[in-house]
């Protein structure tokens, strides 16, 4: 899909297209530049992901960026219409289908698949920040907008730097993906490796946003199966993914850092697996599902272990 922001200057309208990183703001420098003394001068942004999707970021600005009305602290996923107001100035948010490709370059019927989801193995890495809520009442929201923003980029590279694709942000929560048809073992000890790599700069985050009165963490689910990807959205959907959010969300009621199904957690050394398997209720299941607890030091164990392995 191919985007762009539309909004009214000196009493002309403009339309400027959505790239990988739109500036906005004050600053001479920005893509859209805001005459207006209530915008910062580095006030926002808009991202895209490999995805499709667009994200709008608040850039820690003083008074704000505002989608419909709602004042946004996290990374917030922008749908076509969308209404944007910054300072003073008012914009909109369109996206439209891609123009088509010449069939000299590609078929119609490739054309066709492409937009056709497809069932793929996938490992699923869903990470979210422990107690948002508490801390969004402890700090100026100009503090968390800017903590946010900086764990959104961070996150990003470090999914992205593991081999995996950002699937979706939903607020104070990650959701990212490896293909593993092939090598679903590496799929599962990258995607360790990223909530590893995840959970360092979260930690960090105290140190750059001191007036945070409690550690910030996360708590990670880990599954590996079959799920429905593609489609205009080029989003992941099924039963393996529901999996992944319900392991994360069980990590807080367990006390434990990461969960990982049968399904990932085979692929890991026995002797770290055996004391830490146990049988969890899912919602949705039957039956209890086979997970295998790890806190963070014990992944820093795991991974140690893999890479000798792989190495040898």
């Amino acid at each position: 899909m191919s985007a762009f922001i539309r909004y009214k200057f000196q009493g002309e309208i403009k339309d400027v297209p959505c790239k990988s990183v739109l500036t906005i703001g004050r600053d001479r420098s920005s893509d859209i530049v805001l005459p207006d003394l209530h915008a910062s001068r580095n006030h926002a942004m808009i991202r895209r992901f490999s995805s499709g999707d667009y994200y709008l970021i608040d850039s820690g600005s003083s008074n704000g960026t505002f989608i419909n009305g709602t004042r946004i602290t996290t990374p917030r996923q922008l749908k076509a219409g969308d209404r944007i107001r910054m300072g003073h100035t008012e914009m909109e948010f369109h996206q439209t289908a891609e123009e088509a490709i010449s069939l000299d370059t590609l078929s119609l019927q490739d054309t066709v698949i492409s937009d056709t989801p497809e069932i793929r193995q996938i490992t699923i890495l869903v990470a979210d920040i422990r107690g948002f809520t508490t801390l969004s009442e402890q700090v100026h929201i100009r503090t968390l907008t800017k903590l946010m923003n900086s764990w959104f980029h961070q996150v990003s590279d470090a999914i992205l730097k593991h081999g995996g694709t950002v699937d979706k942000f939903i607020g104070d929560c990650v959701f990212a993906r490896w293909e593993s048809e092939r090598e679903q073992a590496r799929t599962v000890l990258m995607a360790l490796s990223a909530a590893s790599r995840i959970h360092k700069v979260t930690r960090d985050l105290n140190k750059t946003f001191t007036e945070v009165p409690e550690p910030i963490r996360i708590g990670v689910g880990i599954n590996t199966g079959a799920a429905s990807v593609g489609g205009q959205d080029n989003s992941a959907l099924g039963d393996a993914v529901n999996i992944a959010f319900r392991l994360e969300s069980a990590t807080k009621l367990l006390g434990t850092d990461v969960i990982l199904s049968e399904c990932a957690y085979r692929y890991l050394p026995e002797e770290f697996v055996a004391p830490r398997r146990k049988h969890l209720r899912i919602k949705g299941k039957r039956d209890p599902v086979r997970i295998c607890m790890l806190g963070f030091d014990e992944v820093e164990q795991v991974l140690g272990q893999l890479e000798v392995v792989a190495a040898e």
